[in-house]
């Protein structure tokens, strides 16, 4: 029998994955004795709205204790699927020759809202030494 999940508990499932993945990367990053450093990546129609997003994910990286690289990525506009973007496959290709740990966002819907794309992508990335990272969710009314 084949169980298929709902879209939350698949969203919730990723997430929990995600999760993982983040911590199991910064405890290898700790056993070597290494600072964690992210990239920034944001997806924003504005130049405006784009630092905005920069400073928002700087700002929740130092809250962590994280570096943040001073090479930062974007795609502007109506997103197209993931792999068509130019600038997430630059930060993609940034981690993962080495030069940060992760790639922070602002929400995972700045990356894809299609669960086999991200899931794909959170497998790659994680396999090669990087994790997703993005700010706490705030509900609303706090």
């Amino acid at each position: 029998m084949i169980t298929v999940l709902q879209p939350e508990a698949r969203a919730a499932r990723l997430e929990v994955l995600r999760r993982e993945y983040v911590n199991d990367i910064i405890a290898r990053a700790a056993r070597a004795n290494r600072s964690v450093r992210i990239t920034s990546y944001v997806l924003a129609d504005s130049g405006e709205e784009r630092r905005a997003d920069l400073d928002l994910i700087r700002a929740h990286a130092v809250t962590l204790a994280w570096k943040v690289a001073s090479t930062t990525f974007a795609d502007m506009g109506q997103p197209p699927p993931l792999t068509q973007r130019p600038g997430f496959g630059a930060a993609c290709r940034y981690t993962t020759q080495g030069y940060a740990h992760g790639i922070g966002a602002i929400a995972r819907p700045a990356l894809t809202t299609d669960d086999e794309a991200y899931t794909h992508v959170l497998e790659y990335l994680y396999h090669q030494g990087v994790f997703l990272a993005y700010l706490p969710a705030v509900s609303a009314g706090h």
